[in-house]
């Protein structure tokens, strides 16, 4: 099931670039939209715009997850007293804490027109996940050996079949890059078909080498009581894993705006040509523009992300929408 995921993964990302490079647009959308008509582009746009929606709820939860076990973590390490003690206060909730950090550093960062320092940020999120994984890895072999979750027997029939096709979702949500390759391909200074086809498959191995070390390694240490979020199942006093949601909440903190600007350009660029048509499109109109969109898109994945805390859920819905970019558009080129 992996190596055809992976198969169907590279393909589509090399088909997208290779659709980028005769069609000279540089966004997915305008790439299907060229390609595909006007009609599959107007459908690639709405569920582009969707999935990127969801996205967004899902760091969120993600970055909500990590404020509550570092809260606990830090009332642990200060008091000394277990987290059952721990009082609480509307001022000490995660749910106040993202919305200080949606207010004071996503926002902001989502804001501006263009985002070129993400190309330098987003290697520390390649960093967490390498932590990651080597931490889990460690803590597994590190664990006293009655400590150590026995995994159960290989079960074959249909019910291990319906669990291993339920898993899809999940595959095409930690595998996805396809909504942004385009924009990727586009910046790139070398764009040879071949130079592109290394990166694509290098990029999916590594991905592949670390989320099935994380995942193996995981299950083997809290077996069928892992939660949907690794860095859940461990305690809040675990100083190595507390270096691990530190890196992987800055990390998603930095990556959020990039999916803001690939979700607002979808939306804000029809209402700029629509505008050119009937007068010129002024900087202060664009500025408005970009901020009332970028204000909406925050405020409601903050609203949906605290009514919403369960992460499995929102991973099960953009690992389905996630299908259509991965599989679906670009075999339609």
């Amino acid at each position: 099931m992996i190596q055809m995921s992976l198969v169907f993964l590279i393909s589509g990302l090399v088909i997208l670039g290779y659709s980028s490079s005769i069609s000279g647009q540089n966004t997915y959308q305008a790439v299907v939209r060229d390609v595909c008509g006007p009609a599959i582009g107007n459908l690639c746009e709405i569920c582009y715009v969707f999935n990127l929606f969801i996205i967004s709820v899902a760091f969120l939860v993600i970055v909500a997850d990590q404020l509550q076990k570092l809260c606990v973590s830090l009332y642990e390490l200060i008091t000394g007293l277990p987290e059952s003690e721990m009082p609480y206060y509307w001022y000490t909730d995660q749910r106040f804490a993202l919305f200080l950090l949606c207010l004071f550093f996503i926002f902001p960062l989502s804001v501006p027109k263009e985002i070129s320092i993400q190309k330098y940020t987003s290697v520390l999120g390649t960093f967490a996940a390498t932590y990651l994984t080597v931490a889990i890895t460690v803590k597994y072999y590190m664990r006293p050996v009655h400590e150590i979750n026995l995994s159960p027997l290989y079960s074959s029939g249909v019910s291990s079949w319906a669990s291993m096709f339920s898993v899809i979702p999940t595959i095409c949500f930690g595998f996805q890059c396809h909504e942004a390759c385009v924009a990727v391909y586009s910046s790139m200074e070398n764009r040879k078909l071949s130079h592109w086809v290394i990166i694509s498959v290098v990029s999916m191995f590594i991905c592949l080498i670390i989320y099935s070390l994380t995942g193996v390694f995981g299950y083997l240490t809290f077996g069928k009581n892992v939660a949907p979020d690794i860095l859940m199942s461990y305690s809040g006093g675990d100083v190595t894993m507390i270096i691990a949601r530190l890196l992987f909440g800055i990390s998603i903190i930095t990556i959020f705006p990039i999916i803001v600007l690939l979700g607002r350009s979808v939306i804000q660029d029809p209402l700029l040509r629509r505008r050119h048509k009937h007068t010129a499109v002024t900087e202060s109109y664009e500025s408005r523009t970009r901020v009332a969109l970028t204000t909406a898109w925050v405020t409601v994945t903050l609203l949906i992300t605290v009514f919403v805390p369960d992460i499995s859920k929102v991973i099960s819905v953009v690992g389905g929408v996630s299908a259509f970019f991965i599989f679906i558009f670009p075999d339609t080129f």
